[in-house]
């Protein structure tokens, strides 16, 4: 690539201009991906001591270009806990900690409305205060499925997130608040009109399917991804399994079926205390490669890298997904 560049630019100190901004236009953009994120239990005692759960991955954090996770509780003082097992609500002192880490979080899935839509609707405006951005949910039905587009290095990459937890439920309405859900023909043209209508480069869809604890994906999990690609998807992620779930390529695109838990306190299972980071390399034609991180999450829900474990990695020309460890 070096000497096809050179032999455009030529010689010289003109030449290394050139080189440099060739270079500079096709760097990778890239995008990390934490798993489920529940702020309301000793993650957030250690928030209100001042602590930081996320320090042991600030680092990658902050060297990627964009930073992503999925909120997996609701950030508000409102509501009251509905009818159901576990109920998670943390407190807004949560957001700056994650404004620190984080450029947008995915809200669709089975925990957003676990206060209600009024505590919902809270969490949103204290969101927009701290200038934290977020998908997959939203005020109304439109913005809940309306596409998060950031930009980087001049690509438009547009995110959208969608809820298949059943029963079916806290689904945002055309003038009531709540998540996206996951209905094939209203994904797929959502998909579509990122392109078409927000002029989007590229495409993810970020999911919350799947059976707890397994570790490989089901028949629906499969199906879906395949018609999100088909529609135009670049790479597909996924969660709610509370563990890591097979990786494979369709078409040539990434489907990583669930990276598991990220910050969450999950005792019951050793399983659950893994997770990975999920870090791509995007171009304009997709993604470039991507790798995962491990985080080893202890007994209070909190995650720190471990570097010497394996775990999947691929760049494009790869036959098959490999195992990395510690990957640059």
């Amino acid at each position: 690539m070096m000497r096809a560049l050179l032999r455009l630019c030529g010689w010289g100190m003109a030449g290394c201009l050139c080189v440099a901004t060739v270079l500079a236009q096709t760097a990778p953009v890239t995008l990390v991906f934490a798993g489920d994120i529940v702020l309301d239990d000793d993650a957030g005692r250690m928030i209100e001591r001042g602590q930081d759960p996320f320090a042991g991955f600030a680092t990658l954090f902050k060297n990627a270009d964009i930073r992503l996770g999925n909120l997996e509780c609701v950030v508000a003082t409102t509501g009251s806990a509905g009818d159901k097992n576990y109920t998670f609500r943390a407190h807004p002192r949560a957001l700056p900690v994650l404004k620190r880490h984080f450029d947008a979080m995915a809200l669709a899935n089975n925990h957003s409305g676990d206060y209600g839509r009024e505590a919902f609707a809270e969490m949103l405006g204290l969101m927009r205060q701290v200038k934290l951005d977020y998908f997959g949910g939203g005020h109304t039905l439109q913005e809940a499925h309306t596409p998060l587009i950031i930009e980087r290095k001049g690509l438009r990459i547009a995110l959208l997130g969608y809820n298949e937890f059943m029963p079916r439920s806290f689904e945002a309405d055309f003038d009531a608040p709540g998540s996206a859900w996951s209905e094939d023909e209203q994904v797929v043209a959502d998909i579509r009109a990122a392109r078409s209508v927000h002029k989007a480069d590229l495409v993810i869809p970020v999911m919350h399917w799947g059976w707890e604890n397994e570790t490989v994906a089901n028949a629906r999990q499969r199906q879906l991804a395949r018609l999100m690609v088909d529609a135009g998807a670049d790479v597909v992620i996924g969660g709610h399994p509370h563990v890591t779930q097979d990786i494979e390529h369709y078409r040539g695109k990434p489907i990583v079926y669930s990276v598991g838990n990220f910050v969450m306190k999950e005792t019951d299972n050793a399983n659950q205390r893994v997770g990975w980071v999920l870090r791509l390399r995007l171009d304009a034609a997709g993604v470039q490669a991507f790798d995962t991180r491990v985080a080893r999450i202890d007994m209070q829900g909190i995650p720190t890298p471990d570097v010497n474990t394996a775990s999947p990695c691929w760049q494009r020309g790869d036959a098959a997904v490999r195992q990395c460890r510690n990957p640059d």
